[in-house]
Formats: C-alpha cells, sequence, structure tokens
C-alpha cells in the first residue's frame, strides 16, 4: 500500500502530466462512443471533456486578474447549450472532432499550467469551495482531470489508474481528512463519491478545502 500522506507542493508539472496522461488516455477512445454517458454522470462524454476544459480555463481565468476576485468568479458568460447539460464557458466545434476535443482540453490544461508557474504564491482567489493560492487551483485542476477522466474511460470503455505520485500530494493538499490507510487513486475516488472504500460507504455529498493549510 502507498500511503497518501505527501510532504511536497503540489506543482504545475504535476498537472502538465496529469492533463497529457488523461489526453493520451483519451485518443484511444472509440469515435463512435462520444456521446455516451460519462460513469455515473448525466453528461455525455463530449460534453464532460468540455466541462473538464472549462474548469481548467476558469481556474487560470480567476488567477488572471492583477486583483484577482476574492468574492466571486471571474464574470464570464457561462451557458447550458441543452437542459441538464453543463454550464460552460468553453465549448468544442463538433466538426473538429473528438481530435478538436482533445486540443481543446489540452489548450485550457496549457492555460491553467503557465498561469500555475508565473503567479506568485501569495495571490489568493475566489473559489466556491474556499478561497485558494496558486498550488490549490492547480490541485484542484489535477483532481478534476483525474476524477473526470475517470467518469469518461467509464464511459468510453478505456483503462485507467493515474499514479499515486499524483493522487497522494493533492489528496494532502485539498482533503485532509481523507483516509491514511488506503491507496491514493482508490482515496480520491472515494472523497469525491465515486467509489466505496473497505468500511465505508460512497458519498453522497463532498467538497474539498481549498483554503491553504496555514489560513484554514
Amino acid at each position: 500500500m502507498t500511503m497518501i500522506r505527501s510532504d511536497r507542493p503540489v506543482t504545475p508539472d504535476d498537472l502538465d502530466l496529469a492533463v497529457r496522461l488523461a489526453v493520451d488516455s483519451l485518443r484511444e477512445a472509440p469515435g463512435t462512443a462520444w456521446d455516451h454517458p460519462a460513469g455515473s454522470l448525466e453528461w455525455t462524454c463530449w460534453e464532460t471533456v468540455e466541462h473538464l476544459a472549462d474548469d481548467l480555463f476558469a481556474y487560470a481565468a480567476q488567477l488572471g486578474p492583477r486583483t484577482p476576485p476574492l468574492t466571486g468568479e471571474v464574470p464570464f458568460v457561462w451557458e447550458r447549450r441543452r437542459p441538464g447539460g453543463p454550464a460552460n464557458a468553453i465549448g468544442a466545434d463538433r466538426t473538429a472532432g473528438p481530435a478538436g476535443l482533445l486540443q481543446v482540453l489540452e489548450s485550457c490544461g496549457a492555460l491553467l499550467v503557465a498561469m500555475a508557474r508565473t503567479t506568485p504564491p501569495q495571490v489568493r482567489a475566489h473559489h466556491g469551495f474556499g478561497i485558494s493560492d496558486p498550488e490549490g487551483f492547480t490541485a484542484m485542476g489535477i483532481v478534476e482531470t483525474l476524477v473526470h477522466t475517470h467518469d469518461l474511460a467509464e464511459g468510453l470503455g478505456l483503462p485507467w489508474t493515474p499514479p499515486a505520485e499524483l493522487c497522494a500530494p493533492v489528496l494532502a493538499r485539498l482533503f485532509p481528512d481523507a483516509p491514511a490507510d488506503t491507496d491514493p487513486w482508490p482515496t480520491l475516488l472515494w472523497c469525491t463519491g465515486r467509489a466505496e472504500l473497505p468500511g465505508r460507504p460512497r458519498r453522497t455529498e463532498w467538497r474539498w478545502n481549498g483554503v491553504p493549510a496555514d489560513e484554514r
């Protein structure tokens, strides 16, 4: 068993690796499967990739202003393209096909990686789960990437087990109360309401804590 606690910070390189692994895995999807439901979500696989890209874009944008907002989000327009679909500012041109969709995801991931590398660590910005710093937004982007790729892998019929080295630091950063006696990837799925752990039923509600540890 790999212990989930990690003393090292979450880094932009971690996020870059998470996005690259996700994109490489999703490239193996059959072209006819993108309108299948994404795991337990009510969204299609195509919509879920758009949502993930939108998350990464939104985190980058939140860090972008010279004085980032502390009480709300940068006011882009988020719209649903169908009832029940995700509310996104980012969308992919369907005529570009799955390759174009994954290019949108890769591009939005690169935006957050760049912002995480260039934003001073003392900067703070609003998130609904707590005012956070660049490391926190980086960790959020990794969690979104890992768990939504899990949803997508279920819908697309793909294998997906990210390395413990990516899961452990984000668990320590965002889920400080996570079990310490279970492997990182199953623990992250449990923390985000996607799986059971031995002796612990699947969560029906969950949230992370993006506030830096010394400011909680």
